[in-house]
Order: C-alpha cells, then structure tokens, then sequence
C-alpha cells in the first residue's frame, strides 16, 4: 500500500509555487472563520432578544414571541422587505418600518405627555422609550400604558396602510385586511422599534447602536460608531501603502514585467478549435442566461417607474398585475441567477481545455443541469408571485413562501437550487478528474476546482436563515449569501476563471496565474470574511460586529484596487502578444468585458462599497439610494459585465467565423457601460447623495419618507434615468440576446471528446516539433509543468478532432 501510494504520488506533477503562498491562504482562512464562529456564538447569545410576550403595567398580554414571528413571516411572504426595509435592510421605495414605528408610536407619547401637561414632556419620552423593561429570568417585556396605547394607534395606521383598496402606494389593493395578520405586523414592528431605543443593559445605546438616528428618544450616533470610522480609514491607508510596496516589488518578481520575453504566438481562430458536445450545450445556457438579463432589465426599468409615478405605467395601473415589491423580487432574483448560469455554463465551456478531453456523457449531464435550472427559475418565480398575491397557505409553504431578500426563493426552491449547484460541480469535477490526478493538489486546476465547490458551500448556509428565526440570526446567516458568496468566493471564481483564460490565450505563465488567484483569496480573505458584519450594524447584534465589520470591510478596497492594476497588466500584456502574434485576437470583446470588470469593481464595489460602508455614514446612509447605486455599480458592473464577457468569449468558439457579429458585440460592450454609467452618475449617485444631506439634516425618518421620495426634485432626478436605461436595455442586452440566439442557432455541434489542453494558441517557432516538451509554450505552462508527449502534441496539431 505504501509502495502504490508513494508510485501515485510521484505521478503528480509538483507545486508551482512555494509553499509559503498556501501558509498565508490558511492562516487568513483559519482566523477568518474561527472569528466568525465567535461572532456566530455572540449573535445566538447577545443579540436583541424576542421576548416571550409583551405585557402592560397590569400584565395583560399585548402580544407573544409568537405573533412576532408570524409578523415577520407576514413581513416576508408578502414581500414586504422588497417593498420597504426592516433595521435599514429591504427595499428603498417605502418606509423602513423599525424608524417608521418609532416615530410613531414616540410622536403618540409625546403628544400625550404634552396633553397631560408633563412639565418636561420630551424627558419623559425619553426615559420612557430608553428605560429598558425585559426581565431576561421571565422573558417577559413590559409596555408602559402609554406605550401600549401607541402600539394601537399604530396598527389602525397599518390597517389603513396596507388595507388601502387603490395602488396609491404602488403595493396590490387591499394587500392585507386580515386584523390578525395586522396585529401580527404591528408586533414584528414594535419589538425592531423597541430594540432600536431601549438601552442595551450595562450600555447607554441601543441594541441596534442607536439607529436609526431618531431625535425625539435620543438616538445618536456612538461613540463607537466615530471610533471605529476613524479607525478604519487609517487601517484602508496603511493598508494601501503596504500593497502598492509589494506590488512594486512583487510584479518583477512575479513576472509581469516579462511578458516581451515569452515567444510570438499564433492564436487559434474559431472554426480550427475543436468544439465537444458539452461545450455545444452551452450555447443554450447562455442564451437562456441572455433571456433572463432581458427580463431582468425589463423589471429593472418596471422599479424605477415606480418611483415617479405609482399608480400608473404611462397610463396603466401597473401595480394592479405586477406590484413593485414583485418587479423588485424578479429583478433582484433574476440578476442573481443569470450571473450565476453564465458562471455555471463558462465552467462546463472551459472544463475540457483544463483537461484536454471529456468524459463520454458529459452533454447528457449538462442538459439536466440545464433544465434543474429552468424548473428552478420558473418555480421560483411562480413561487415569488402566489407568496405576494397571498395565495392560500402559501406563507409557510416551501414551494411559494418566500424568504429573506435577496434569498428570496422559497425553500423547497432554494434547496433545489444548492442540489443544482452541487451537481454542477460535479459535473466539473467528472470533466477534469484525468487532469486533477496529475497534479498536486494545489496546482492551478485544483483551483479551478476548489473556488468552483465554494460556491454551492457557501449558497447552502443561506437555509439557516429562515423565517422562522428572529431577526438577528436570520440577519447573520442572510449575509453569509449576500457578502461571503457573492462578494468574496464568487469572486474568487471569477478570478480563477479569468487568469485562467489568460493562461489559455498564452497570456500569463500558469505559475504567475497561481500567485495572483493566491494572492487575491488572501486578500478578499483578509477583509472579506470578516467584513461580511458591515451589513450587521444595526440589527441588533452586538457591538463587536461593528467594530470587526468596520475594520475589515475597509480592507476590503484593497483586493479590489489590487484588481484594477492586475486587469491593466493583463491589457498591456495581452496588447504586446497580440502585436507580435502572427494570428488575430479572436477575443477583444470579451477581453474589453473583463477590463470593465476591474474598473467596475474598483468604482462600484470598492469606491462606492466604502462609501456607505464606514458606520458613521452607514448609520444616516441605510437604506437609501447610495446603497442602490452600490449594489448596480457592482452587482452589474462586476458580476453582470463578467457573465456576458465569459458568454462572448465561450459563443466566439461556438458560433462560425462568417456568422460572429463583432459590431453588435462593440455596440453592446459600450451600450451596457454608458448605460451602467448614466444610471449610477445621472440618478442614483445625487439621488443618494442628497438623501444623505437630508437623513443628517432633517432626520432618517423624513429621508425615507414617501413625500421625499416622490418629492420633484427627486422625480427630476428619477426621469433623467431614462435615457440610459434604454441605452442599457436596447443598445446593450438585446445585441447581447441575438448573439445568443446566433449561439443557438448556427453553434458548431461537438464531435469529438479531445481539445487542446490550456492551448488556444500555438508557438510561432519553425524548430517547435510536436511530440516534445520544446512544443509547450512556457506562456502557457510555466517552468514547473512537463506535460505528456500526447499533451504536446496535441498544442500544435490542428484542432477539430483527431
């Protein structure tokens, strides 16, 4: 057994890199999660309690845990949070409804006590509201009369709110008109309200660190929240000069200032790569993943209507068919799941040319793939729907109950979706199994691999938050999808997958390919993992959140600036090697695509992520349009211009030479990013810009107020989108869907199992012979890889086939 072992083991090939690299990956990893396991424990134990029930003086009980839970279930189901938000989270167009109780039930008090005569009535409110009344030994919270009379003038106000039998308010009529269902919102509001103004005990703030800023209870900022600010701007400051140091060093050191010395290539042309049968099935991922962009956009234009003009769609009552806090589910919803297709389908696109072969079948199990993906997207959606229109039982069904935004899916689809992510990978897995046990471990395929099972992993945590949790666990969980998949292991794979392309294309040597994916999940590891509680300020876990959040998520511009100069090298590079190829580049459009990934993700996700992220801004900033111009910047300047460049790239080998139309890809890289631009320069930035002015001048409950919001100088602001976004739709998602459907229609049918191994080029050297190592291009491979005469000879034969 040790004999065969040790035979095994000498048949990988060694580590491209030296070890210290992976040390660093594991000491960033480790400490990373063992903190988060930490802040995991504090937020089960120290979070804003839910008492067991809400009493008056008397100890007649005013509501139960219970019916706060099935308030937040109502909350949810109804779709609510894509409507407006709870402690800051959800939906920008109504109120947030943890400020909007407090303002109400503390303008009730307050009145009252004036009435009364109270000789300093505003001090009484105050020590009312702060006065913190639950007994942890009984779980009981108990309501001052006062309190209790506020908690039912505010639920006739909900009554009347959300059983108004127009679309005035943009929500289906008559949305909820069940006393029960009300009472049970009411209550769901009244605890988050509570939680924002009772003082934590052995504190002098809140459970949610005194947000939102709220006058009348004197709610303010911290003096943590102004401590751990200014901390993490000198932690961003010190840590940016630290990079561009090593940079300086590293660059020569790794290589990227050599690119002249590798040799002339010759770019393989579409049409002489041999295409496979799970490479051709492909074709209908992306133009499924074209579709959904399409209707994404569509949904997305729906939205923002809704914000200049909510009873009517240019003369239709919109909101009769498709209520904004649907459009708003469908979008969200549907730009999650075509990124994510086109990662899926690029993975499948690029699996053969890891492994310079595929497994017999394989296409089998990509249509299956595919249509799991289908039935998940029309489920889910249908789902979304009969939860809003409050189809009977459908709040605590697992086929239509919805969930937390942004995990929205109910969770039978959910599950679903997680199964579909897992078989995906080991579809991938199956495709590069020949190639994985040729290597060391933690050689670049590995990688490739490792970044890919991240991804249904770290989905799968998002079934922990359910509805069924309180709010601050479900908060915890929700973001470990929102922040830890999206925004750091997601993009882990998009690196590999990039520096991977680069290294096909004969760009970068495959050792350099390894040390920038090394050193980015350092880097996103660093700041990224325990960034993720930047999203936790305020929703009543305990300070600590805060203070890590803070300092972490500054880093997290780091990575992300690093990725900016990283997309530039690899321009410069791959400008130098197409001037001395003896072969056109086949990819500039798809190459332009991921140029505008690094510019995106240093603008949207790290000027505009930092912007909001700092809690003094968080703290007047949550949920306003600056958090939307965020989530745009990023969401579609990353992820979205990374998924259609990957669909370019994989449709340029699918699609015949005389059939490619290069202008309509030029007409839709630039129409996506004018679009992108002017929706975030034109509206959402002054938006948000001046929502902030008025959240600190006049208060976070007037900034998020309807009268604000539809306000006519916002409107203004609102129309002047428009331009862009038919920029966007027509000028850059509909070229995009017919060169999809070109995928579909004309994409060459895969007729053989063998490819070129990482070689879409070959080396324009007359003394290359085939059959020997001299025929692996050091570009491609590194000084560290000897591959098979079989490997080498398949680099400068001619592809299609044998």
């Amino acid at each position: 057994m040790v004999r065969l072992k040790t035979k095994a083991q000498n048949l990988r090939s060694e580590l491209m890199v030296s070890k210290g690299w992976l040390q660093g990956v594991a000491l960033v990893m480790v400490f990373g999660f063992a903190v988060m396991g930490f802040l995991a424990a504090m937020t089960y134990t120290d979070s804003m309690p839910q008492p067991k029930q809400v009493v008056d003086s008397q100890g007649a009980v005013i509501f139960s845990s219970a019916e706060i839970t099935a308030g937040q279930q109502t909350f949810v189901s109804r779709g609510l949070q894509e409507y407006g938000s709870i402690v800051g989270h959800g939906g920008y167009l109504g109120p947030d409804y943890t400020a909007d109780y407090l303002r109400r039930s503390a303008t009730y008090v307050l009145d009252a006590l004036t009435e009364s005569g109270v000789q300093d009535p505003h001090g009484e409110l105050v020590t009312m509201m702060r006065t913190n009344r639950y007994d942890a030994a009984t779980g009981d919270l108990v309501f001052t009369d006062l309190q209790v009379q506020a908690f039912e003038a505010v639920q006739r106000h909900y009554a009347d709110f959300f059983g108004t039998p127009t679309t005035a308010n943009g929500l289906l009529p008559s949305l909820i008109t069940d006393p029960a269902q009300i009472h049970e919102l009411t209550a769901f509001f009244a605890w988050t309200a509570w939680g924002a103004s009772a003082e934590r005990p052995g504190h002098n703030y809140s459970y949610t660190n005194n947000w939102p800023a709220e006058a009348l209870v004197d709610n303010g900022p911290t003096a943590d929240i102004i401590l751990w600010s200014g901390l993490s701007l000198i932690s961003l400051m010190v840590a940016l000069g630290a990079l561009f140091a090593l940079y300086g060093r590293w660059s020569k050191r790794m290589g990227w200032q050599h690119g002249e010395e590798t040799p002339p290539l010759a770019f393989r042309q579409p049409g002489t790569v041999a295409v496979t049968p799970a490479q051709s099935a492909t074709a209908w991922f992306f133009f499924v993943v074209a579709l959904m962009f399409l209707a994404q956009a569509f949904l997305g234009a729906a939205v923002e209507h809704y914000r200049v003009e909510l009873e009517g769609f240019f003369g239709l009552d919109l909101a009769q068919l498709l209520p904004i806090n649907l459009a708003r589910t469908w979008h969200v919803q549907l730009s999650l799941l075509w990124t994510a297709a086109s990662f899926l389908a690029a993975g499948i696109f690029l699996a053969p040319y890891i492994s310079g072969h595929e497994p017999r079948r394989q296409h089998w199990l990509a249509y299956i793939l595919l249509g799991a993906l289908a039935l998940v997207v029309g489920g889910s959606l249908a789902g979304e729907a009969l939860s809003i229109f409050g189809v009977q039982g459908s709040k605590d069904s697992p086929f239509w109950g919805m969930q937390w935004e942004y995990i929205d899916l109910p969770k039978f689809w959910q599950g679903l979706l997680t199964v579909g992510l897992f078989l995906w990978i080991a579809i991938i897995y199956r495709g590069i199994r020949a190639r994985l046990k040729s290597e060391h471990r933690f050689n670049l395929p590995w990688l490739f691999f490792y970044s890919g099972l991240s991804i249904p992993a770290f989905y799968a945590v998002g079934m922990l938050a359910g509805t069924e949790v309180t709010l601050s666990i479900a908060e915890f969980w929700r973001f470990w999808v929102v922040h830890l998949w999206v925004e750091d292991f997601l993009e882990l794979f998009t690196t590999v997958m990039v520096a991977y392309i680069f290294v096909m294309l004969g760009v970068v040597h495959r050792k350099i390919a390894m040390q920038i994916i090394l050193l980015d999940v350092i880097l996103y590891s660093a700041g990224g993992i325990l960034g993720t509680m930047h999203h936790l300020y305020f929703s009543g876990t305990p300070v600590e959140h805060m203070a890590l959040g803070a300092f972490f998520s500054a880093l997290e511009v780091i990575p992300l600036t690093f990725l900016t100069v990283e997309a530039w090298s690899f321009l410069q590079l791959g400008a130098r090697q197409q001037s001395r190829s003896s072969a056109p580049f086949p990819h500039r459009w798809s190459v332009m695509f991921l140029v505008a990934v690094g510019f995106w993700n240093f603008l949207g996700a790290g000027v505009f992520g930092f912007l909001i992220n700092l809690p003094i801004v968080s703290y007047y900033e949550i949920g306003t349009a600056l958090t939307a111009n965020h989530a745009h910047a990023s969401m579609m300047g990353v992820y979205g211009m990374m998924g259609v460049g990957l669909s370019l790239f994989a449709l340029r080998y699918l699609i015949p030479a005389d059939r490619w139309p290069d202008r309509l890809a030029k007409i839709s890289f630039w129409s996506l990013n004018i679009g992108l631009a002017w929706m975030t320069f034109a509206t959402l930035l002054p938006l948000g810009v001046l929502q902030l002015w008025h959240s600190v001048n006049d208060g976070y409950f007037e900034a998020r107020s309807m009268n604000f919001i539809t306000g006519t100088g916002n409107t203004v602001l609102e129309w002047l989108r428009m331009p862009g976004d038919l920029v966007f739709i027509f000028g850059g998602v509909v070229p995009f869907v017919w060169i999809a459907w070109l995928g579909v229609r004309y994409r060459i049918k895969g007729t053989t199992q063998d490819v070129p191994m990482e070689a879409l080029f070959v080396v324009a050297q007359p003394e290359s012979v085939p059959g020997t190592d001299d025929a692996a291009p050091e570009s491609a491979y590194g000084s560290g890889y000897r591959p098979r005469a079989a490997d080498a000879d398949s680099l400068n034969r001619p592809a299609g086939g044998a």
